[in-house]
């Protein structure tokens, strides 16, 4: 992955972050923080 590439990917991924937040409130990200640490939770158990 070329430097342009991830720069583009992290810019995306902001930008649908701020606009998800903007529109429907935060309430979505603590869900998929909360399912995130589950899984990197369960990741761990299973390394």
């Amino acid at each position: 992955m070329t430097n342009r590439i991830a720069i583009a990917l992290g810019v995306l991924l902001t930008l649908a972050a701020v606009v998800d937040i903007a529109l429907f409130g935060n309430q979505h990200m603590v869900f998929l923080g909360k399912k995130l640490f589950a899984l990197i939770h369960w990741l761990a158990f299973w390394r």
